[in-house]
């Protein structure tokens, strides 16, 4: 009797080879390292990119705005950090593409606006960060990605009714991520995590240490709601596309959390350091202040850049 092949098969080996591009850049806590099988729920979404012969869709919720600590970053605009974290992905794009013929695109869905008034960043801080980032891969010709932000999807609101839109129609309810957080080990995680960058970020408290952290635990709960509340967002407009996120994710979550540089704990972003250039070549996140103790400074394009041992 003949054997005849499966029809998802050749997809789904595809997918394979698409996954794997991915994995050894996967944010994680979790210590063992998985195979792509251990990813269900990407491989059954790039397979379905696979089998129409249409881009792969990746979303990344992120790049929101540079931390307002002055001790962490170097000013309030995109610098080296995000250059090279921008030109990972579009080379990811592009070593999708011979596996792949149609292609992949990633679209960074720009997040800093959903929460500044939690994360005490200005408006126009955001939209000139964010405005930077599509101007850096205009000029750099990253021709996979692009950026979407609250001002695409609700134009010319007021900042704030835009956050109350979408607050209080995807939001979840504070009672329910309480007990999700007392009971979800990856969301007090989270929860733990964004609580220290708020106490990090949090400039000129008059208060104590201890009321400065009930504060920011606080904000925290506010953070992950209107983070939710952008993702649901995000799905609405991009129902089949691959979930990326900048927050470490366990091993076959719906949610596929991808590393963009090296740093020293899987918390790390851009948008909360600065780059230092090692004497090989190669590139490290860290605190501004750690950064300016190990190298100098270097300008480009007549603003700091990023720093050199």
């Amino acid at each position: 009797m003949l054997l005849t092949t499966a029809p998802d098969t050749l997809p789904t080996a595809t997918a394979t080879r698409i996954l794997n591009l991915l994995l050894p850049h996967h944010r994680t806590t979790d210590h063992d390292h998985a195979s792509a099988e251990a990813f269900p729920r990407q491989l059954r979404r790039i397979s379905d990119f696979v089998r129409e012969g249409t881009p792969i869709v990746f979303t990344l919720p992120g790049f929101p705005c540079k931390s307002p600590n002055p001790a962490k970053t170097l000013g309030h605009l995109p610098d080296m950090g995000e250059r090279l974290s921008l030109t990972f992905l579009d080379t990811l794009c592009t070593r999708i593409e011979r596996i792949h013929p149609p292609g992949a695109r990633v679209v960074i869905c720009s997040d800093g606006h959903v929460f500044a008034d939690l994360i005490h960043v200005p408006d126009h801080h955001i939209d000139a960060y964010a405005d930077e980032l599509r101007a850096l891969i205009r000029e750099s010709d990253l021709t996979h990605l692009s950026v979407l932000d609250l001002r695409d999807i609700l134009g010319d609101l007021p900042h704030d009714m835009k956050r109350a839109h979408v607050h209080d129609r995807h939001a979840p309810a504070l009672d329910a991520l309480r007990a999700e957080v007392r009971t979800d080990a990856p969301t007090l995680a989270l929860y733990r995590g964004i609580t220290r960058f708020l106490v990090e970020d949090t400039a000129g408290f008059t208060g104590t240490r201890s009321a400065l952290q009930r504060e920011c635990r606080r904000r925290a709960y506010g953070v992950i709601q209107r983070s939710r509340a952008w993702g649901a967002l995000i799905a609405d407009r991009h129902p089949g596309a691959v979930r990326l996120s900048i927050h470490p994710q366990p091993i076959g979550a719906a949610k596929f959390g991808i590393r963009l540089l090296d740093a020293p704990d899987v918390w790390t972003t851009p948008w909360h350091s600065a780059a230092l250039r090692e004497p090989g070549g190669g590139w490290t996140l860290m605190p501004r202040a750690r950064a300016e103790r190990l190298g100098r400074l270097v300008h480009r394009d007549g603003r700091p850049s990023h720093f050199e041992r």
